[in-house]
């Protein structure tokens, strides 16, 4: 089986280190660990592919940059022919999986007029995104390449049920939305893996791990963990990661003066991402109280593979995936102080980490891997071939 896999987003990294990355990298693999040959088609490679993916072959899109953001909107906007004949030229394919960006429509209706299955992945309301966090001038046209794609697509798939909604909204494709959370490669979270950021003796790591962007609650965080080392002194916060709110955060953790405490690795690779969760004692998703919360957080599936306790906002899927007091602490969004209160009880507690992310791990390896979601994905676009039930199609 052939597959293109087409990602047209600049601001998905492909080989990068975002989630967003991550999420390609790994149903990459989870669709080649079941027998497919993929394709790549990408605006934006971020890098040098790992080497388990080096044999994937990569085409490159026309790169869109330089000039005002309208002009850049027209430019990706006018890369559809050239994905389109790319795709024509490189086919046949048995499955085109686009990963839904803001303005690309043409692997969906090349799925369509070749006659193939054609499936959408829809991580998030872009248009919504673009118009609040970075600017949107042609909205118009974006609605329009929405209800393109959207309407081309064989298959829809939703990473959460508030994505699922969004997109019901939309006449195109009311009634062929599946909801597919995200997932975990167990073979990167392994058991007693050494730390590579281990703490002093006798310390308390409280870790997040993602972009610093402004939906993940990080001033929240700061807050909670600075009444927490009042608290207890023998405690740190270790945040990987980099983005926007970076120097927010710096001033946010001055402002405390606890700045000794916490330790910020920057960007990483994927792969010293293991070693970075073996190195804390607690895996936190602090989302703030959000209008529209959409996500299935990679870092909480990534916390649950590494064993960790958890303490998470209780909202959206995560209400889903972390049963409170079995696999995680949950505790309402934005509040420091309850936040705070759960960190230390999993401080005093070890029996309770130990338990909390035991569960989390058997639950997330049971439920949540990247063969599972692909395996899903595939019986959606492909029921014949899956429902014959070889692993290789």
């Amino acid at each position: 089986m052939r597959i293109a896999y087409v990602c047209a987003d600049r601001g998905v990294p492909i080989f990068g280190c975002k989630g967003a990355s991550i999420h390609v990298q790994e149903m990459v693999r989870a669709l080649r660990a079941r027998g497919a040959r993929v394709e790549l088609f990408a605006a934006n490679l971020g890098g040098v592919a790992p080497v388990d993916l080096e044999p994937v072959s990569v085409h490159a899109l026309p790169v869109v940059s330089g000039g005002d953001r309208a002009t850049r909107e027209q430019a990706a906007l006018a890369a559809n022919p050239t994905l389109r004949a790319t795709l024509e030229r490189e086919g046949p394919f048995d499955l085109v999986y686009e990963r839904y960006s803001l303005w690309s429509f043409a692997g969906m209706e090349y799925a369509f007029a070749a006659g193939v299955p054609g499936l959408l992945g829809v991580n998030a309301p872009l248009i919504e995104e673009q118009a609040r966090y970075r600017g949107l001038v042609d909205r118009a046209s974006g609605e329009q390449v929405a209800e393109r794609v959207l309407g081309a697509a064989t298959v829809v798939v939703a990473v959460s049920r508030e994505i699922g909604t969004y997109l019901e909204g939309y006449p195109a494709v009311r009634g062929r939305v599946h909801v597919v959370p995200n997932g975990v490669n167990p073979d990167r979270f392994r058991p007693a893996l050494e730390p590579s950021c281990p703490p002093s003796h006798g310390t308390f790591t409280v870790g997040f791990v993602g972009s610093l962007k402004p939906w993940h609650g990080l001033a929240f965080l700061v807050e909670a963990f600075a009444r927490l080392h009042e608290r207890a002194p023998c405690t740190r916060l270790l945040i990987v990661g980099d983005g926007p709110e970076k120097e927010n955060l710096l001033s946010a953790v001055s402002s405390r003066g606890g700045s000794d405490a916490v330790q910020l690795s920057g960007a990483v690779a994927p792969d010293e991402v293991p070693r970075l969760l073996a190195s804390m004692d607690v895996g936190v998703a602090p989302y703030p109280e959000l209008d529209q919360f959409y996500f299935s957080p990679l870092k909480v599936y990534e916390y649950m593979a590494a064993g960790l306790a958890i303490v998470s906002s209780r909202i959206g899927q995560l209400v889903d995936l972390i049963e409170d007091e079995v696999t995680g602490l949950l505790c309402p969004p934005g509040d420091a102080t309850a936040l705070a209160a759960a960190l230390n009880r999993l401080r005093v507690e070890p029996d309770l980490r130990k338990r909390l992310g035991q569960a989390a791990r058997a639950a997330v390896l049971r439920d949540h891997t990247w063969d599972a979601t692909a395996r899903r994905i595939l019986s959606l676009a492909l029921p014949e071939a899956v429902s014959q039930g070889s692993r290789h199609l």
